[in-house]
């Protein structure tokens, strides 16, 4: 059999009284059902992001850029996964800081990697959020997915850690389908030489 993908979703938000837990361990149990992939779950809250950051950028400096020690869990996810979903949710048309940190302290780690979005917020279910989001990632050299998850509303669209709409089990699958199919191939691209960023 195929050797399963390394997934890694990502709790975008650490806010207080926050709901990204709960729609990611939704998310993570969607592509635990999936098959495709070997899932790992990672919060940003409990990972030392500074917001400032040296002033060289990692996009030269590599395995040596300087980096927190408490930051080793995150730096090390995101080197092993071979896929990522981002979980997030809107935060005045934008999405949190502590994700933008988290991304802005890596470079290579991204690079030529799929990335999906499952986010949440008020009438436009976080879109937003994801449309920023996809400009900061395409810019690392990742591969954004087209299909994503979104759930407006979300306060009064979920219970019991689940999504009231029927439908979303399906639409995670046609994004997790997707995600596979990218996860493989540029897995394989990676293996194949490395990626001219």
């Amino acid at each position: 059999m195929e050797n399963k993908q390394q997934l890694l979703i990502i709790v975008g938000s650490v806010r207080e009284g926050r709901f990204g837990p709960v729609v990611a361990a939704w998310v993570a149990e969607q592509a635990r059902q999936h098959g495709g992939f070997e899932v790992s779950v990672l919060d940003l809250a409990g990972i030392d992001i500074p917001l400032e950051l040296p002033a060289a950028s990692p996009k030269y400096a590599g395995d040596a850029y300087p980096r927190p020690a408490g930051m080793a869990p995150l730096t090390s996810a995101l080197a092993e996964a071979d896929a990522f979903v981002v979980v997030t949710p809107e935060y005045n048309h934008s999405y949190p800081a502590s994700l933008k940190a988290a991304i802005d302290w890596h470079f290579t780690q991204w690079t030529a990697k799929p990335v999906a979005f499952v986010s949440y917020g008020g009438a436009a279910g976080g879109r937003h959020a994801v449309l920023h989001l996809e400009n900061v990632l395409t810019e690392l050299h990742a591969v954004t997915i087209r299909d994503g998850l979104a759930f407006p509303n979300y306060f009064t669209a979920w219970q019991d850690g689940r999504p009231l709409d029927r439908t979303a089990p399906a639409y995670a699958k046609t994004v997790l389908d997707q995600l596979a199919w990218w996860s493989r191939a540029l897995s394989a691209a990676r293996a194949a030489g490395p990626y001219p960023a």
